[in-house]
C-alpha cells in the first residue's frame, strides 16, 4: 500500500504556498487602499481648505444668530441654547417685509428688463454685419470700464430733480429697459458660437429676425440667458450704493441691503439679531444659486468661445 504525499509528510502539500496566496493579496490592497487615500488628500487638500475657508464664516454666522444675546458677546462658539425665535423676531421687525418686497421688485423687475433690452442688441452685434458694428461694440466695452460714481451726479441730477423720482426705486429701474453694457457683451460672446446655419434656415423658412431671435436663437442662448439673469439678480439683490443715493431719505423705499445697515445701527449690541437678519438676507441668494449653478456655470465657460 503505498501512501499519498499528504500522508506521509503529515501536513498538506499545497498549505503553505496557498496560505501566502491569501495573505499577498490582502497586503497589496491595504498598500493600494493606504496610497488611494493619500492621493485623494494631495489632490483635494487645497479644495477642501478652500471650501472650509468659505464655509466657517457661515458656520459662525448660524451659530451666533441661534444664541442667546448675553451669550452672542462671549468667546463660547456652541450655543448653550438653540435660540430658533430669533429669527422669528427679526422677520417681525418693522419695515423688514416692505424692504423684502421693494428688493424683489428692484432685483425681479430690473432683471428682466436688462434680458429684453439686451438680448436684441447682442444679437444684432453678434449676427448683423453694418456700417458702425466695431464703433458700437467698442462703446459698449467702453461702458464697461465706466465706473458708476462717474456719472452718478448728472444721473442724480437727471432723475431726482428734474423728473421728481427721488426717494423710490425707479431711477434705478427704469435705465435698465436701455440695456446694460456687461450684459450685451456676454450674450454676444454666447450668440457668436451659434452656426449661423439654423439662422439662415429660419430665414428661408420665412422667419424674419425678431421670430428668428424669438425661435430659434432664444432657446439655444438659454445657458447664457441664465448667466446673465443670475449676474443682475445678484447685483440689483446686493446693490448698496443706488437705494442709498435715492431711497435713503424714504425707508419706505429701502431694500434689504440698506435696511441691513440700519437695522445692524439698531441692535448694535444685538449680535444674535444682526446675524439672523443677515442669513435671513442672504439665503435667498444662496438658495437661487444652488438650483441654477448648473446652468450658471454652462453659460459662463461657453462664453467667449470665439471673438
Amino acid at each position: 500500500m503505498t501512501l499519498s504525499p499528504t500522508l506521509a509528510t503529515g501536513a498538506p502539500a499545497e498549505g503553505p504556498a496557498k496560505g501566502s496566496a491569501r495573505r499577498v493579496p490582502t497586503a497589496a490592497a491595504r498598500a493600494a487602499r493606504r496610497r488611494t487615500i493619500l492621493n485623494w488628500v494631495a489632490v483635494h487638500a487645497l479644495a477642501v481648505a478652500a471650501a472650509l475657508f468659505f464655509l466657517l464664516p457661515f458656520v459662525f454666522a448660524f451659530l451666533t444668530a441661534v444664541m442667546t444675546d448675553s451669550q452672542a458677546l462671549t468667546t463660547d462658539y456652541w450655543p448653550t441654547s438653540w435660540e430658533w425665535g430669533n429669527f422669528a423676531k427679526v422677520w417681525e421687525t418693522p419695515g423688514f417685509l416692505t424692504w423684502w418686497r421693494n428688493t424683489l421688485l428692484y432685483a425681479g423687475l430690473g432683471t428682466l428688463l436688462t434680458i429684453v433690452s439686451s438680448l436684441p442688441v447682442a444679437y444684432a452685434l453678434a449676427k448683423f454685419r453694418f456700417r458702425g458694428r466695431n464703433l458700437a461694440l467698442a462703446a459698449v466695452i467702453a461702458m464697461m470700464m465706466l465706473p458708476p460714481q462717474v456719472t452718478v451726479i448728472p444721473m442724480y441730477l437727471f432723475w431726482a430733480k428734474q423728473l421728481g423720482l427721488d426717494g423710490s426705486l425707479w431711477p434705478l429701474i427704469v435705465p435698465m429697459a436701455f440695456g446694460d453694457a456687461f450684459s450685451i457683451f456676454l450674450l454676444r460672446q454666447f450668440l457668436l458660437t451659434i452656426p449661423k446655419e439654423y439662422i439662415e434656415a429660419a430665414r428661408i423658412d420665412g422667419c424674419g429676425d425678431l421670430r428668428t431671435l424669438l425661435r430659434v436663437v432664444l432657446p439655444m442662448a438659454r445657458p447664457a440667458v441664465a448667466a446673465v439673469a443670475l449676474f443682475q439678480f445678484f447685483y440689483c439683490w446686493n446693490d448698496y450704493f443706488g437705494p442709498q443715493i435715492y431711497a435713503s431719505n424714504n425707508p419706505d423705499a429701502w431694500t434689504l441691503s440698506y435696511g441691513l445697515e440700519s437695522f445692524k445701527g439698531a441692535h448694535h449690541t444685538n449680535w444674535n439679531l444682526t446675524m439672523a437678519a443677515t442669513l435671513l438676507v442672504m439665503a435667498p441668494v444662496i438658495v437661487l444659486f444652488f438650483f441654477a449653478q448648473k446652468a450658471f456655470i454652462e453659460g459662463v465657460t461657453l462664453t467667449g468661445v470665439k471673438g
